[in-house]
This record gives C-alpha cells, sequence and structure tokens, in this order.
C-alpha cells in the first residue's frame, strides 16, 4: 500500500482551544492601534513567533484579481500599517493600481488573530529615504538588483547583478526610485481570540460613515 501523506489526514485536523481563553468587550483599549500594540507586545514577549511581524498581505490588481504573500510591519501609528517594497513588484503595482488591502496577523501559536481591511497610500519620500538607510547593506544591494516579481534566468543572473550593483555603489547605497513605502490605512481592524467548539470571538473596530470608530461584535 502506498505510504500516508499528511494530505490524508486534514479532515481530522483540529486544535482545541482553552475555554479559560476569550475577548469580551471590556477587554478592549480604547482604540484600535492601542489594542493591536497589547497584542504584539504578547507576541514578541512571548519568544513563540520566529517573526511575530509577519502579516498576510492580499491585494487585488486593477481587473480585480486577488493576490497575497508575507510581507513585514515596519511602521505602525494612528496613520495605519507601513510596510516597503519594490513599487515595481506584483503587490506594488497592485497596490498603485487598486489601492484597498487586507492585512492579517496569524498569530495561532497564540490563539490570536488580527485581520485589518482599507485603503492604501504611499508614504513620504522622506519616511522612504530613512528606512532604507536603516537597512543592512545587503538588503539595500537586493533592492538595486532584484526586477521584483519578473522572471529570471538563473540564480546565477541574480548573484552577478547583486556583485554589479555592488561595485556600483561601493559606499553609501541611495535608495532607488521604485521602491518605497506603503500604508494601509485602516477601515476595519478586527481582533480574533480561539474559543472552544469554533465560537470564537471576533471583536472589530469599524470607522463609520461620520468617520469616528464604533466597536462591534461579529458572530463566529
Amino acid at each position: 500500500m502506498p505510504e500516508p501523506h499528511a494530505s490524508d489526514r486534514l479532515p481530522e485536523m483540529r486544535r482545541p482551544y482553552d475555554p479559560g481563553d476569550g475577548l469580551c468587550e471590556d477587554d478592549l483599549a480604547a482604540t484600535w492601534l492601542e489594542q493591536f500594540e497589547r497584542w504584539l507586545d504578547d507576541v514578541v514577549e512571548s519568544g513563540r513567533l520566529a517573526e511575530p511581524n509577519a502579516m498576510i498581505l492580499a491585494t487585488a490588481s486593477a481587473d480585480c484579481r486577488p493576490s497575497a504573500r508575507t510581507v513585514l510591519l515596519k511602521g505602525l501609528d494612528a496613520r495605519g500599517f507601513v510596510f516597503y517594497t519594490n513599487l515595481e513588484s506584483h503587490k506594488g503595482t497592485d497596490a498603485l493600481a487598486n489601492p484597498h488591502a487586507a492585512l492579517v496577523f496569524d498569530w495561532i501559536e497564540l490563539k490570536r488573530q488580527v485581520v485589518v481591511t482599507g485603503a492604501v497610500e504611499r508614504v513620504s519620500d522622506a519616511d522612504s529615504d530613512a528606512y532604507f538607510a536603516s537597512r543592512p547593506r545587503g538588503s539595500q544591494i537586493g533592492a538595486h538588483a532584484s526586477r521584483q516579481s519578473r522572471p529570471i534566468a538563473s540564480r546565477e543572473e541574480l548573484d552577478e547583478a547583486c556583485r554589479a550593483t555592488s561595485e556600483r555603489f561601493p559606499d553609501e547605497v541611495p535608495r532607488p526610485a521604485h521602491w518605497g513605502g506603503l500604508r494601509v490605512m485602516p477601515e476595519t481592524v478586527e481582533f480574533w481570540q480561539g474559543r472552544p467548539n469554533r465560537l470564537h470571538d471576533r471583536l472589530r473596530y469599524r470607522r463609520d460613515d461620520g468617520g469616528e470608530w464604533v466597536v462591534e461584535r461579529l458572530a463566529p
């Protein structure tokens, strides 16, 4: 008989959640930002995630074809969530052509996740310059050398582009014009806490038509 695969066990894969866990309206901070920072602190302090600032970014092209990938959160304030990328990449062209996105912070190790939806805007050149200058030299070189999301003939082609770029910039590496930051400006921020029997707690901050934030509980 053939060896079994993990896929054969997919219907039975499930994780029970502790009945002691829960998220009540009284537990929430006054703002989505304060609540997110509380949970991010918990994730970092737990030491259980290799990259606690990793988030899934979902975008759609101008003709509404969706795509998703994992990126790193690199800035956070009341305006929203910031990441940096090659603006000519798949995600960059999506975000500029159809400036709406969703984010998922998958913190299942802590039985939590955060889901964000909102509009997208470019961050200022000054902020992009400052962050680029803080990156390791290798990452700066890679930002110039890699034509992100486009086919290349081989790994050697990429390595040669990095070598040539390093020679081109022996000292300071300037930020490429096609590289910069994007900010997801939240319209909804949902905090999800795992509960038994898949009856999870879902509390969402939502900006209403008047621009005020309201909190609502969603059915699991």
